[in-house]
């Protein structure tokens, strides 16, 4: 049994786990209580060779092709010099980038990873999804989460402060506007009267939530379908404001949690996404694990993951096409058989 791991930085390619020891035997006695679900697959490209229409469709025909079931791009709008050179990453933009993947695949899913929502107005941002999701065959799954990037939040406009505030209200106004016609709403910088938009989705986008605090799980079992965490060793989680997951006791706290709230809420735990990732397995060259990694999915899905996140190697795209290719062989298609 392979531990959610302790957890550095990696440049583009999000953060490296370092694969600790089995947890307590206490705690392994209570995950075999919990229904194991089989995991899906979606992966984010960090090539820097990603930047043309050849290279992009390359890597989503790919990467359907071997058999993931996701693809995401990060959101950068307005990234600061100093965060690019601390580390940061450039981005395409997601909503356009994934309105591409979706014109060149047929099946994969379109999941951002990961959408700051206030950085946009909420009506701007329902129309965006309302028609992705027409024009994907409602592929689309909206992940969101309030960022922590105060310069980027600054350059935009937007008051920080005000983050969680706009994040839940944009929550209400973009449900509002999929599903209601003369919609009217009144918050901080919206003064909604009377509004109809179509087409509206015929099927409304999922909404998965990410972030690390009891706040985003409670959110979740408000009214999200999905919760994204992210392994945060304690110096990434000082940067990043969030509660450290470095273990996998960690993660599986913090999921007791999110179980607990969705019984309050009356809501079922099935209803739920829940996403994370492994580097149980080393990195996906000649000397990668696969069956280590399948051991770390086997665990991941008996905590209740449903969605492993997956960063292929980013030095070039012909390098990022090779990883998915040996991910699709030696894992994603074991996995299934």
């Amino acid at each position: 049994m392979v531990g959610v791991g302790r957890v550095t930085v990696q440049a583009h390619c999000g953060p490296v786990v370092e694969p600790i020891g089995p947890p307590p035997a206490s705690l392994r006695r209570r995950r075999r209580t919990r229904r194991r679900i089989p995991v899906k697959f979606v992966t984010h490209p960090a090539s820097p060779e990603l930047l043309s229409r050849a290279a992009v469709t390359d890597f989503a025909r790919t990467a359907e092709a071997v058999g993931f079931d996701g693809i995401g791009f990060t959101d950068h709008p307005a990234p600061t010099d100093r965060w690019l050179n601390a580390g940061g990453h450039d981005a395409l933009d997601p909503y356009v980038a994934l309105t591409f993947c979706s014109a060149v695949t047929e099946r994969i899913r379109l999941i951002p990873n990961i959408v700051v929502l206030p950085y946009r107005h909420p009506l701007i941002v329902a129309k965006m999804v309302a028609t992705m999701a027409m024009l994907s065959e409602n592929r689309f799954t909206l992940a969101v989460a309030t960022g922590y990037l105060r310069g980027e939040y600054k350059g935009l406009g937007i008051d920080f402060e005000q983050r969680n505030e706009l994040f839940d209200q944009a929550i209400e106004v973009m449900r509002g506007m999929w599903t209601e016609d003369d919609f009217s709403f009144s918050g901080v910088g919206i003064e909604a009267k009377g509004l109809t938009a179509n087409p509206k989705p015929s099927v409304a986008p999922p909404i998965w939530i990410g972030g690390n605090s009891r706040l985003s799980r409670r959110r979740v079992a408000r009214y999200g379908d999905g919760w994204t965490p992210f392994p945060a060793p304690r110096t990434l989680s000082t940067t990043t404001k969030t509660p450290p997951l470095e273990t996998v006791e960690d993660l599986s706290a913090m999921l007791d949690d999110l179980w607990q709230y969705l019984d309050e809420e009356g809501r079922e735990r099935s209803s739920i996404d829940v996403a994370f990732s492994t580097p149980a397995g080393g990195s996906l060259d000649d000397d990668f694990n696969a069956d280590a990694h399948l051991a770390a999915l086997d665990e991941l899905a008996s905590l209740g993951v449903t969605w492993v996140g997956v960063s292929v190697p980013g030095a070039s795209l012909a390098q990022s096409l090779e990883g998915l290719e040996r991910y699709g062989a030696s894992v994603i298609a074991p996995h299934r058989s």
